[in-house]
């Protein structure tokens, strides 16, 4: 062990790690606020495996726009992926079920596999009309999330599509073990993979390196156009199996479903510290941001004199408040760097 070596400081580890700090402060927080004025209905077995089994829908799709961002950019369009491929798989399902309302045993792993191909699509579609067209990634996205949307309303001329085969919410709605909801499994193994991807591959390296310097990534030989597809590919995956869990939770599929999703999404990926100008970021912090988002919106939901209506308004004044934080504890940080000497 080397002697010289100075100990890591409280300052410097919460420089290099502020926004897990300043999440974990607020998530201990609202749960000594929440064990003081509603213990018995917020801290039940239920009421977590509930909160667990809610925010995978929304949480793949922070995913999705947090890589993005990473870059740079945004993707918009993740509720429209989701909810296209919701419906248009609740219509094979529906197609598929037996005359005994059940399903054959290929329908369910046919339909995660034909969404996550439509998801992928829809991603590479984005991606290029960033990387080729070079449309501004909020307009690009922006423009799809209104055609995929469309789609949805035409194919279902506005309408729910219900009915579906019981077996399907069933199983996605079951818990491993009795204890797991299986829909933070389907979350965790793509937070797994994304973690993965950014901190042990070449890929991670060169995304956030476009999102630090686009032009200083295409001068060093990184194919930008290329890198920037498979990012929007990979967040159109994580909207389209979000589509999927939603499509279980509901039991049913329409054009807007989800629709505060894209705010909120927005909000969880900023409140985790990945930077709107892109170049930084971690997932560690994005999932604490929705396990906070999930642990506000149940609480909240336990005083019944706040009107849900809220809400919106709060993830809003959230947003922006963390954006002012982010502005100022950025400029603290430049100034107490010290110059170096010339």
């Amino acid at each position: 062990m080397d002697a010289t070596r100075k100990p890591i400081s409280l300052r410097a580890l919460y420089r290099r790690d502020r926004h897990v700090w300043r999440l974990s402060l607020m998530m201990v927080v609202w749960m000594a606020f929440m064990a003081i004025t509603r213990f018995e209905k917020f801290y039940t077995l239920i009421n977590v495996q509930t909160m667990f089994a809610q925010f995978p829908e929304f949480g793949l799709m922070a995913l999705g726009i947090m890589v993005c961002m990473i870059t740079g950019g945004i993707d918009l369009s993740v509720v429209g992926v989701a909810n296209l491929t919701s419906i248009l798989m609740a219509m094979m399902m529906k197609a598929l079920a037996t005359a005994d309302g059940g399903l054959p045993v290929y329908a369910i792993p046919l339909s995660f596999a034909l969404s996550m191909l439509m998801g992928a699509i829809a991603g590479v579609f984005n991606g290029a009309l960033v990387s080729k067209i070079r449309i501004p990634p909020i307009l690009a996205t922006l423009g799809t999330s209104e055609l995929f949307t469309g789609i949805a309303i035409v194919a279902t001329n506005g309408k729910a599509v219900s009915k579906l085969p019981r077996v399907y919410a069933t199983s996605i709605n079951s818990r491993l073990f009795g204890l797991i909801p299986v829909q933070l499994i389907f979350f965790a193994a793509m937070a797994f993979v994304i973690w993965y991807l950014l901190a042990r591959t070449t890929y991670g390296a060169k995304i956030y390196m476009i999102g630090t310097s686009s032009t200083a990534a295409r001068f060093s030989g990184i194919k930008t156009d290329l890198l920037l597809i498979k990012t929007y590919m990979l967040s159109g995956l994580s909207a389209a199996l979000g589509g999927m869990i939603m499509l279980a939770n509901y039991n049913s599929a329409r054009a807007d479903y989800g629709t505060v999703y894209t705010l909120q999404c927005v909000l969880i990926v900023v409140l985790g510290g990945v930077n709107p100008s892109g170049g930084s970021g971690r997932i560690s912090g994005v999932v604490l941001a929705i396990l906070l988002l999930q642990m506000l919106q149940t609480g909240i939901n336990r005083f019944p004199q706040i009107s849900s209506y809220y809400i919106s308004l709060i993830w809003g004044g959230v947003l922006i408040l963390i954006m002012v934080l982010n502005y100022f504890t950025e400029n603290n940080i430049r100034l107490l760097k010290p110059k170096q000497r010339t």
